[in-house]
């Protein structure tokens, strides 16, 4: 019974996983990818209008936070009072932090 009881619990938990994860990429493909391009590499018309970096870049990775990243999306980011990206007020705390996991994923 312990056995049924520990596996329920260990498929529940990797269905919520990946779930999660699911979450993670439409959220990004809702929110990101218009700029950012669905492969990261900011390959899109106004990712090349906005100087957008490549985030399958491991020294462009390198060189910000997780929690930089999560200020980036949960604040946006103004380069005085222009706006260069919008904050991703939809998102809660928790969604933002699977979003900055889900880039993570494009480095190569």
């Amino acid at each position: 019974m312990k056995k049924i009881l520990s596996l329920t619990v260990a498929v529940v938990a990797l269905i919520g996983l990946n779930s999660h994860a699911d979450e993670a990429k439409d959220n990004y493909d809702k929110v990101c990818a218009k700029c950012h391009g669905a492969d990261g590499k900011g390959d899109t018309k106004m990712g090349k209008k906005l100087g957008i970096k490549d985030l399958t870049d491991a020294k462009i990775q390198g060189n910000f936070t997780d929690d930089k990243a999560f200020k980036a999306v949960k604040e946006g980011i103004k380069d005085g009072e222009k706006t260069l990206m919008k904050a991703a007020e939809e998102l809660t705390d928790d969604q933002i932090k699977a979003l900055v996991a889900q880039v993570r994923k494009f480095k190569k």
